[in-house]
């Protein structure tokens, strides 16, 4: 207690009011040594004369230092631009010295404050070199007295490794070293330079990564590595990471320079590396300088708004010169939180309408009354298995839902309707994947009859996204496991949330109308080296400590996703990581457009395998992946309809 007291006094009372005291004490000082130099202790320092001097000079000091401002700085984090201000106060004070020395010379002959001018020359010297070891002398007082005192002798000092010399690592030195909550001291730095390899700074030796060893890591204590690069390339993370896992130590990764408080970096904010920062997903530019414009004064309507990727969206077009922003969805806890955070964010052009896209009186109202310019389409039902367990929900939120939405867009003259899709639309297994099929073909029936542009985006599954794999995958490692993993070959695309909510904002602008867009996903991930890794990043070794069950691939499930169908083929844009597929025949899509409005008509829910005969029937390559159609022998061997099936023709009856 006594401890903590007395470091806080420190603080407290370390002002700039009290940096600025002693400085002039230091000059005081300066000048009393100036003077012995010059005239040894002969000299009589109970003089008038010099005492004028003495307070002249301590005058004109204090004077100097308020303008400049070189008391201001923080003691305990010195470093040259502190200097560099010392610099210029004495480069000052010495040139009005000189200057006012030579004045009463030639003009008043005042002896009384004639200072010879080797004093003056001495004076500046002495009192430069004091202030900046005071500054230094000072700095090290403060965190000697703060390891000392600030901590209880029962604390553990944590030793740790900085990865990374130059600016970034002296930055992470810094907020470790002035660091109040828990002792750490850096052992080293790692760095591959071999310019520095065997260097110090500040005492801290440079060390080759190759000499980071088990021994060297038992012998040192070192009990964590943090690397100071925030925008290091994320295969030499990746690789970085694995090396020092292995090794039994922590890693963790200082954050981006944006998401500092304030422009500071607290050891608070330095965090265990998370799975998303380990895939590669290499950060996007938005390249596209027509954005701002193609939104600007525009009302836009964002459906699912509460959703994953609507949200971001939300926070997206929010940072665009937009008139208003109609935010809907029929979640409606998830809106009400979106509504409290975008309040303390200080947003105002934005409304809130809980509703379902299927209720189609309540749809063309908010189409009437806002008449938005344009529309991102986000809501849907996307769990795959549900959706194979209730297909006729699927069909009516994500085929029904859509045709609502985009009929009264081509109503009230939407510019343009922005359809969020999904790789799983790409030779459909499932239910899901082919609803949503079927929603891309009745857009783009609409988009060659009307003047609405009709745009869809397809990308696949989002990094932190609600149903996804890696929120699943932590709640069971909080739970002592196991993890679970429909099978070891698996593997789906990732991308991040704001760089999925990105893409499709710049295809939207790009987009003319009928296009499908597809977003370049990187490398697909294998799930189980997912699952593995997620472990270790949680402290725990597989499979000791957590292991990984093989369940199976759930119904409608496949192993591997794709992008694009057999019979389609993309096309660059201006957009590295955004292709276009070549447009089928439009008559394909205007004879689908009636068959899907008569397929909606019909009474589907009543019968799970008309809904499929149907759904087989507008996407051809839709090949259901689920044992219960199988078991009914709807399907035969080679997942085609079985047109003898008895279920079959009750359906088609």
């Amino acid at each position: 207690m006594i401890r903590q007291l007395l470091i806080k006094n420190i603080e407290r009372h370390a002002s700039k009011w009290m940096i600025l005291a002693i400085d002039l004490l230091i000059v005081a000082f300066s000048f009393l040594v100036s003077y012995f130099m010059r005239f040894s202790i002969a000299y009589n320092f109970t003089d008038s004369n010099f005492l004028v001097q003495l307070a002249f000079v301590v005058s004109l000091s204090g004077f100097v230092f308020l303008i400049t401002g070189s008391y201001k700085g923080i003691i305990r984090q010195t470093g040259l631009k502190d200097a560099y201000k010392l610099v210029n106060a004495m480069a000052m004070l010495w040139i009005i010295c000189y200057c006012f020395v030579k004045v009463i010379r030639m003009f008043f002959n005042l002896e009384i404050l004639n200072m010879p001018i080797s004093v003056v020359n001495l004076f500046c010297i002495w009192s430069l070199g004091m202030l900046i070891i005071s500054r230094v002398l000072f700095k090290y007082l403060y965190n000697y007295t703060k390891q000392v005192l600030g901590h209880s002798s029962k604390v553990e000092s944590i030793q740790v490794l900085i990865y990374g010399g130059g600016e970034a690592g002296m930055r992470t030195l810094n907020t470790l070293v002035n660091n109040s909550e828990k002792l750490i001291t850096v052992a080293g730095f790692i760095t591959n330079n071999k310019q520095e390899i065997g260097r110090t700074i500040n005492g801290i030796p440079f060390y080759d990564s190759v000499e980071v060893t088990k021994s060297f890591i038992d012998k040192m204590s070192i009990k964590e590595v943090i690397i100071s690069d925030s925008n290091i390339e994320t295969a030499q993370l990746n690789q970085v990471y694995n090396n020092y896992i292995s090794l039994g130590l922590q890693v963790k990764l200082v954050p981006h320079f944006k998401d500092w408080t304030e422009g500071k970096l607290k050891v608070s904010q330095i965090k265990q590396i998370e799975i998303e920062d380990l895939l590669d997903r290499a950060p996007i530019a938005i390249e596209n300088k027509n954005v701002t414009k193609e939104f600007k004064n525009k009302t836009v309507l964002v459906t699912g708004a509460a959703g994953s990727i609507g949200k971001e969206l939300v926070i997206q077009l929010l940072k665009l010169d937009i008139k208003k922003l109609i935010l809907l969805d029929q979640a409606e806890s998830a809106l009400y939180d979106l509504q409290q955070n975008l309040i303390q964010d200080k947003a105002s052009n934005f409304e809130i309408i809980v509703t379902d896209i299927r209720n189609e009186k309540s749809i063309e109202n908010i189409f009437e009354r806002y008449k938005p310019n344009i529309v991102f389409h986000a809501a849907a039902y996307k769990h795959v298995p549900l959706m194979e367990e209730f297909p006729a929900e699927s069909v009516k939120t994500n085929i029904l839902g859509t045709c609502i939405l985009a009929d009264n867009a081509v109503k009230y003259n939407v510019e343009k309707f922005i359809f969020i899709s999904t790789d799983k639309a790409v030779n459909p297994t499932n239910v899901m994947g082919a609803t949503k099929r079927v929603a891309e073909i009745y857009l783009q029936s609409l988009d060659v009859e009307s003047t609405t542009k009709f745009v869809t985006t397809r990308f696949g599954n989002v990094l932190g996204s609600n149903g996804s794999v890696i929120p699943l995958f932590k709640k069971q490692i909080d739970k002592g496991g196991p993890i679970t993993v429909t099978d070891k070959e698996i593997t789906r695309y990732f991308m991040t949330i704001p760089e999925a909510s990105q893409l499709v904002i710049e295809a939207a602008t790009m987009g003319n109308g009928g296009e499908i867009f597809l977003f370049d996903m990187g490398q697909p991930v294998k799930i189980f080296d997912l699952a593995k890794r997620m472990i270790s990043l949680s402290g725990l070794n597989y499979p000791k400590d957590i292991d990984i069950e093989i369940v199976g691939l759930r119904p409608g499930e496949k192993l591997y996703e794709e992008l694009l169908t057999t019979s389609e083929n993309s096309l660059p844009t201006y957009h590295k990581k955004i292709k276009i597929n070549k447009f089928s025949p439009q008559k394909l899509y205007l004879d689908n457009q009636l068959v899907i409005k008569n397929f909606l008509n019909s009474k589907f829910e009543n019968s799970n395998e008309y809904i499929l005969r149907k759904l087989k029937e507008i996407v051809p390559e839709y090949a259901p992946k689920n044992p219960i159609y199988k078991l009914s022998k709807l399907l035969n061997t080679n997942n085609e309809l079985n047109l003898n099936s008895p279920l079959y023709k009750v359906a088609n009856s």
